[in-house]
């Protein structure tokens, strides 16, 4: 069986969040090696998760109601969200797992 090939797209609003997120630790904890280690470890499990990206419980979460499904990532206190469409894995947030997600993700 082969398997299929994921192509990998991020949205704007996630690269904002992580331009967010990478700002707050820099300036905040003045810390530049965390930022980087945790943009390593968020590229590493999106990558992990291109080979099988449907392989894994979709959210039903009520604001992901849709045409495609969302799936999460979870690093550390973070969660990601993607949809697959066709062949095309596409990373839409990336929030802190304690927040309201049904509020936030509802606008």
């Amino acid at each position: 069986m082969e398997n299929k090939v994921y192509k990998l797209r991020y949205l704007p609003l996630f690269v904002s969040d992580m331009e967010e997120m990478l700002d707050y630790f820099m300036f905040n904890f003045k810390n530049p090696d965390a930022a980087s280690h945790f943009l390593d470890q968020v590229e590493t499990a999106i990558r992990k998760r291109l080979n099988y990206p449907e392989a894994f419980e979709p959210y039903d979460g009520r604001a992901m109601v849709g045409k495609y499904p969302y799936y999460r990532i979870y690093v550390g206190n973070y969660t990601i969200y993607y949809v697959v469409i066709e062949d095309v894995m596409e990373v839409r947030r990336i929030l802190y797992s304690k927040r309201n997600m049904e509020q936030i993700l509802d606008k």
